[in-house]
């Protein structure tokens, strides 16, 4: 997206300690939203059983929400370029809110859905919003630091936010599970009215410089091809690792606490990745792309208990966690200077794949068996072993 304006925050600058609660609330926003988006992942089994339909079908629940939130991070950022942020963040928050608490009390899959659909157009344009919103929000020498802590809601939901809903969907039923990210949403919610300043639109976003910064870019080029191949391959297993670790014959009491496992393997993973990544990224991405993989063969091989499962998904969540701060880094590396137009294909690939991938492992699994969809996707995930094995010259990154 070109930028006509710079944005900037003014010479004054806000207050260290407002900015950085606004953060906090933002940060708290995207946690809510992202946790909403994968949260089916760990309930399948229970809300197709509930409302009539196979695990396959189920799986919508995350190819819903992720093929919309990938069209809506462009197009909301651009249909409300002149909106004060704060007005649009309270807005979608407030439909994410609504929609997870519809979802609590739907009495068919169809309600699920539209709620889901609700919920992916609140991702998309939240994401995109809020990337670059900490630079409104705190003085210059902070932005940087606030701007890893909004992403860290990304992240921290993806590896710590789908477990916790899993258990308490466990202990407490799914619909629970559901009203409870709802309710959370609205607490960000009231979080950024309280805490948030108004943040007057100050840039005037278009299109133009999507394909451009894609054409023009390698480095992008690739860092997309990656984000295709790893998340794709990830959530095509991932988005079914519920029924996978059932067919194992792991009690269905034992599968929150192992996600749970998974999700502080992830945080590990994350700080890892976080130390090494400025000066080893791309075998940040090589060692990422052999950790996924393994850990789809090992559990697709293995004749799995708790034990041996919860050993294979720690192994499985270092590797995700170092995926969000990897890959980002990866597409700011590569456009310094179109970090906004780069970010927004981020997330639009990102959430694409998202889609693609429990939309396949969807078919795969009433198609052909639970098992197939670890060694699908294990066969995209060893592909950016490849892709970034190829392309040493052409994108010079460490």
């Amino acid at each position: 997206m070109t930028t006509v304006g710079t944005g900037a925050a003014t010479t004054t600058g806000p207050s260290p300690v407002k900015g950085w609660l606004a953060v906090l609330a933002v940060t708290l926003g995207i946690f809510s939203l992202m946790t909403s988006e994968l949260l089916p992942v760990g309930l399948l089994t229970p809300v197709g059983q509930a409302l009539g339909v196979s695990q396959g079908t189920a799986g919508l629940m995350v190819t819903v929400p992720g093929l919309v939130a990938a069209v809506s991070a462009p197009l909301v950022t651009v249909a409300t370029g002149h909106i004060d942020r704060r007005i649009v963040l309270v807005v979608l928050i407030g439909l994410m809110g609504a929609a997870n608490l519809a979802s609590a009390f739907a009495t068919s899959f169809t309600v699920v859905l539209v709620a889901r659909f609700l919920i992916g157009l609140s991702v998309g344009g939240f994401w995109s919003i809020a990337g670059g919103i900490a630079l409104r929000l705190v003085p210059a020498r902070h932005v940087a630091r606030a701007t890893a802590v909004i992403f860290g809601g990304v992240e921290t939901a993806s590896v710590l936010g789908v477990p916790s809903g899993t258990l308490i969907g466990d202990l407490s039923g799914w619909r629970t599970a559901f009203a409870a990210v709802g309710i959370l949403g609205l607490v960000s919610l009231a979080c950024m009215l309280f805490f948030m300043p108004r943040v007057p639109a100050g840039r005037t976003v278009t299109f133009s410089a999507l394909p451009q910064v894609f054409r023009g870019n390698a480095g992008v080029r690739v860092g997309i091809a990656l984000t295709f191949l790893v998340i794709t391959g990830h959530f095509l297993a991932y988005t079914f690792v519920r029924p996978i670790l059932q067919g194992d014959g792991v009690a269905d009491s034992s599968i929150g606490v192992l996600l749970l496992t998974f999700g502080v393997a992830g945080i590990c993973g994350n700080f890892i990745a976080g130390a090494l990544v400025t000066h080893h990224l791309r075998r940040c991405v090589m060692g990422i792309s052999v950790v996924l993989t393994a850990a789809m063969a090992v559990l697709a091989l293995a004749d799995t208990g708790a034990f041996s499962a919860g050993a294979i998904l720690v192994l499985w969540g270092l590797g995700y966690g170092a995926v969000p701060v990897t890959f980002q880094s990866w597409i700011l590396d590569a456009a310094p200077d179109a970090t906004e137009a780069a970010t927004s294909l981020y997330v639009s690939a990102f959430n694409l794949s998202i889609a693609l991938g429990a939309l396949l492992g969807g078919f795969a699994v009433d198609g052909i068996g639970t098992t197939s969809v670890l060694w699908a996707g294990a066969a995209l995930t060893v592909l950016a072993l490849f892709v970034v094995g190829g392309v040493r010259r052409s994108v010079p990154v460490q």
